[in-house]
């Protein structure tokens, strides 16, 4: 596949239509790691006031991050509450396709939105309302990476996933994450074996590359940031084991 036909394949977020579920498959698949003859399965979670760029960043990475590895990748938006319409914090309209099952997934992705405005829709509503914390407290199993970014990292903090773990957020909800027991790291990405967490909105693409080079290896990673135009910046802090 060239570069052309490679960067008009990753354009899909920028069409008038979204479409969730996209599966993207690596050219060279025939010879695997022992163990790693699965698809990588990712699920990046919805819900109404998501932040646009929150949620976009690590789809399009992880869409494009099967054409660089020879394993397959599987990404998709998944909602708690079935297939339905999420509308985003600036009016994004999307379709998602699929409905809450961690079960089927190594890599849960939890965007942020609207914590700091504290209104309704957005990550204070999922709080208050409480079902998508118990449903993420509920997700975890061996096997299961739960990540997030920005203020997505308070979803997992009431869910009682940050608690005493090691972990960062959107700088103004860093003392809020501290308060509720999380155990803040000076890091643009915190890596904590089965719980991976990231600062601010850009914080995404970090996050994403770094879960990349994590699972599928360096030179997919290096291949996306070539392709990106964008070079993984910050401090990456990991735990001296992981899982």
């Amino acid at each position: 596949m060239n570069r052309r036909t490679l960067l008009h394949a990753t354009t899909a977020l920028g069409a008038a239509t979204l479409t969730a579920g996209a599966t993207t498959r690596a050219d060279a698949a025939s010879s695997r790691t022992p163990g790693r003859d699965r698809p990588l399965r990712v699920h990046v979670v919805m819900f109404d006031g998501v932040e646009e760029l929150d949620f976009t960043a690590p789809y399009e990475v992880f869409s494009a991050s099967g054409y660089f590895a020879d394993r397959e990748v599987e990404v998709r938006y998944v909602t708690l509450d079935g297939p339905r319409t999420v509308e985003a914090a600036y009016g994004t309209r999307l379709r998602v396709d699929h409905g809450w099952a961690p079960e089927e997934a190594e890599l849960l992705v939890v965007p942020g939105g609207g914590y700091a405005r504290r209104e309704d829709p957005g990550v204070w509503a999922e709080i208050r309302r409480g079902s998508l914390p118990r449903a993420l407290a509920a997700a975890t199993r061996p096997g299961l990476t739960v990540s997030a970014l920005c203020t997505g990292v308070m979803l997992l903090s009431a869910a009682g996933l940050t608690s005493g773990r090691p972990c960062t957020t959107h700088h103004r909800a860093r003392a809020d994450l501290e308060r509720q027991g999380g155990v803040l790291k000076n890091a643009r990405v915190v890596d904590d074996g089965d719980l991976v967490t990231a600062g601010g909105v850009t914080s995404g693409l970090d996050l994403a590359l770094w879960l990349v080079r994590r699972e599928l290896g360096a030179d997919a990673a290096v291949g996306l940031e070539e392709m990106l135009e964008y070079e993984a910046r910050g401090t990456v802090w990991t735990a001296r084991s992981r899982r």
